[in-house]
C-alpha cells in the first residue's frame, strides 16, 4: 500500500537558480545543434586563423602572422556568438512567438536574457579552447599568464557590448532583417575591425574611426596584451564599456517580446 500523500502535487515554481541553470543548458544545446551557428562560431574563425596564418595574404607586420591573427581571431569569435549568432536565435525567436510563450512561464524575462548570455559565455569558453588550441599549434606565442586577468576583463566587456547590440538589433527588427543586417555587420567588421587586417592599412581619417567599433577595441586590447605584452588596456576598456552601456541600455529600453 501506498501511504497517503506520497504522491500529492506540489504547485508552484522551481527554485530561480534551477530554472536559469536548466534554460542555459537548453540554450546551450540548441545553439550548437544550430549548422548556422556553428559555422559562424567555430567554423569560420577556425579557417581564418589557419589559412592566413599558413599563407602569406595579408601583410600583419613583424613576427610571426599567428602572433598577429590570435587575437583578433578571438575576437571574432566573441563577437560570432554575442552579436551575431545571438542576434539571429533571438529574432527567430520573436517571430515565432518563442518568447511570447517563454514570458508567460515562471522564469522570468530577466532571468531569461540571464541564460541566454550564460549560453553565450559557455559557448565562447569552448570557442577560445579549440581556437588557443589551433592557435598554439601553429606557433602561437603569447606574453606570459600574467595578462589572464587583462584578457578576461576585454573578453567579458566585449561580450557584454556585443549581446546588448544583438539584442538591440534582435528586438527591434524583424527576423529577416536582423538576419540580413547580422551577418552583414559581420563581414564588415571582419574586414575593418583589424582582426585579420591590420587597422593601419587604412587611411588615418577612417582608421580613427574604425578604432572606436568593440571589434577593434576588442581585437586592438588583446593583441596589445598577448602580442606587446602591454598592462592594463584602460582606452579599449573604457571603449568597449561605453558600448556595453550603450547596447544594453538600448536593448532594455526598446526590446520587444511580440
Amino acid at each position: 500500500m501506498t501511504a497517503t500523500g506520497t504522491f500529492a502535487p506540489r504547485p508552484g515554481a522551481a527554485p530561480l537558480g534551477r530554472m536559469i541553470a536548466a534554460q542555459t543548458a537548453l540554450e546551450t544545446r540548441m545553439l550548437l545543434r544550430n549548422g548556422e551557428q556553428l559555422l559562424l562560431t567555430v567554423v569560420i574563425p577556425t579557417l581564418l586563423l589557419t589559412l592566413f596564418s599558413a599563407v602569406d595574404i595579408v601583410d600583419t607586420g613583424e613576427g610571426k602572422a599567428v602572433d598577429f591573427l590570435a587575437p583578433g581571431v578571438l575576437a571574432l569569435a566573441v563577437m560570432s556568438t554575442a552579436f551575431t549568432g545571438q542576434a539571429i536565435a533571438t529574432g527567430f525567436e520573436r517571430r515565432y512567438g518563442v518568447l511570447k510563450r517563454l514570458g508567460t512561464s515562471p522564469l522570468p524575462r530577466w532571468a531569461l536574457m540571464t541564460a541566454k548570455t550564460g549560453s553565450v559565455l559557455v559557448t565562447e569558453g569552448l570557442q577560445i579552447a579549440l581556437l588557443t588550441t589551433v592557435a598554439f599549434a601553429l606557433g602561437w606565442s603569447p606574453h606570459g599568464p600574467g595578462s589572464v586577468l587583462y584578457v578576461l576583463l576585454l573578453l567579458v566587456l566585449g561580450t557584454a557590448a556585443f549581446s546588448g547590440l544583438g539584442l538591440l538589433m534582435a528586438g527591434t527588427l524583424r527576423a529577416e532583417a536582423t538576419l540580413a543586417a547580422a551577418n552583414l555587420v559581420f563581414l564588415l567588421l571582419l574586414v575593418g575591425g583589424g582582426v585579420v587586417v591590420p587597422l593601419e592599412k587604412f587611411p588615418d581619417a577612417v582608421r580613427d574611426v574604425l578604432g572606436l567599433l568593440p571589434i577593434s577595441a576588442l581585437s586592438d586590447g588583446l593583441r596589445d596584451v598577448l602580442q606587446g605584452g602591454a598592462g592594463m588596456p584602460w582606452g579599449d576598456l573604457g571603449i568597449l564599456a561605453g558600448w556595453a552601456a550603450l547596447g544594453l541600455g538600448a536593448a532594455a529600453r526598446f526590446f520587444r517580446w511580440e
